[in-house]
């Protein structure tokens, strides 16, 4: 009895005791090879000779891996502040083109030696890729130990994740810390977004933080020089990047995105050491194996409302004036959508109350999603169900009406992505 008293023990402490990196070792071996991400399996392909990469004496191997990765140049977006690895490459005058899709992430800077990936794992959520940029093959290698050092840190809640941030930059892009930062999600208001970022778009009377940097004798950037740009080429050589927008739109899906991706890869870490350490207990208390205890519910009860809340939007901050991009980046977005016998897309976008006029994301019908761990996967169904059929004791979702509840729940069966009851 008193064995077991003390192994009873061990295990009740093991959550104080575990390494600071719990995503490392058992039960979700982050640091494991085996990947299935969109990068991951270009790379395969690569090696097995079914995909070919070409290699471009202007800008390296970018237009191959936007081609292979199907990643529009109209995503492209651009970051002038130094918060990245290759911050001595990154100026007002050279920024970081970001291009994106639901998968990939790809950072290229004119001339530098590396080029940058992020692919979000189905299972093990974003993997940090670094290419150099060498004409001689194209090699994608896990940078874990050093990309990590920002992107597995207290921003981002301890694990994996993607980090876009907003802050006063100087004339050179360093950011100003004493004047603050932003840590930006779809509950940022625009007027904490994009500071030391290039916007090209309109936004009526809101405000934003981009374009522009703090100038000496100014406190803070001045919003109102950077408002409503549509043209950078006064601002730096836009010939040398794809494109020369950095795209309003583009923008605030990858701000969401990233964000939900987050929720997506940290709900599926919490579930499976949730599980893990069930399975440990029940073994040592003589349990069934099936047996899930009242904290283990509430464990997997809290990563699947953090999930529902992403995806139905919580907390979004509200638009006061449309607004538009310039690339055609909004078009492209919605076009890729799967529309229901009523016209409706999960894609289409708002840009006048909110990002998405259906309200809901889509990274709902993400493979990321579908790979949540069955037993949370089932108590994100109950939430969502609950919330858009307004049942009884249903948790609020103020910002959501009843008759865009029932849109929600309309689609989403008519589409087979979640059985709700």
């Amino acid at each position: 009895m008193l064995a077991g008293m003390w192994t009873l023990c061990a295990l009740l402490a093991a959550p104080l005791l575990q390494e600071r990196e719990p995503y490392l070792g058992a039960p979700i071996h982050y640091e494991a090879a085996a990947r299935t991400d969109a990068v991951a399996r270009f790379v395969a392909a690569l090696e097995e000779g079914s995909a070919d990469a070409r290699w471009d004496a202007r800008r390296g191997w970018l237009p191959a891996a936007l081609a292979a990765l199907d990643v529009p140049v109209e995503s492209q977006v651009l970051v002038f502040s130094k918060t990245s690895l290759q911050s001595d490459r990154i100026s007002p005058t050279t920024p970081r083109a970001l291009y994106f899709n639901d998968e990939v992430v790809i950072g290229w800077i004119p001339g530098a030696p590396t080029m940058e990936l992020t692919a979000l794992d189905p299972v093990q959520g974003p993997t940090f890729y670094a290419v150099s940029q060498a004409a001689d093959s194209f090699v994608a290698e896990r940078r874990d130990d050093s990309c990590l050092a920002c992107h597995a840190s207290p921003r981002t809640q301890g694990w994996p994740g993607h980090l876009i941030r907003s802050v006063h930059p100087d004339p050179r892009g360093f950011p100003i810390l004493s004047a603050g930062t932003f840590r930006t999600t779809h509950s940022s208001p625009l007027r904490e977004r994009w500071g030391g970022w290039y916007v090209t778009g309109t936004h009526g009377d809101q405000r934003h933080m981009g374009n522009v940097t703090v100038q000496s004798g100014e406190p803070a950037v001045d919003v109102e020089r950077g408002a409503n740009v549509t043209d950078l080429s006064a601002l730096f050589d836009v010939s040398r990047y794809p494109s020369p927008h950095s795209d309003l739109v583009a923008l605030m899906v990858l701000e969401h995105q990233c964000e939900a991706q987050n929720v997506l890869a940290r709900a599926s870490y919490e579930a499976r050491l949730a599980l893990d350490y069930q399975k440990v207990l029940n073994e040592a208390l003589g349990e069934p194996a099936g047996h899930v205890s009242d904290s283990t519910r509430r464990r997997l009860q809290r990563a699947a409302e953090d999930v529902v809340d992403a995806l139905l939007l919580a907390g979004e901050a509200p638009l006061t004036a449309p607004l538009r991009g310039t690339s055609g980046f909004a078009d492209r977005y919605a076009a890729g959508g799967v529309r229901d016998a009523e016209g409706r897309s999960l894609r289409d976008l708002d840009l006048e109350r909110r990002l998405f006029r259906l309200g809901c994301s889509p990274l709902i019908a993400s493979e990321a999603f579908r790979a949540l761990p069955a037993a949370l996967r089932e108590r994100v169904g109950q939430d969502l169900g609950a919330i858009l059929e307004a049942r009884e004791g249903a948790r609020p979702m103020p910002h959501l009406t009843a008759e865009e509840r029932g849109a929600i729940r309309a689609h989403l069966e008519a589409l087979g992505v979640l059985p709700l009851r």
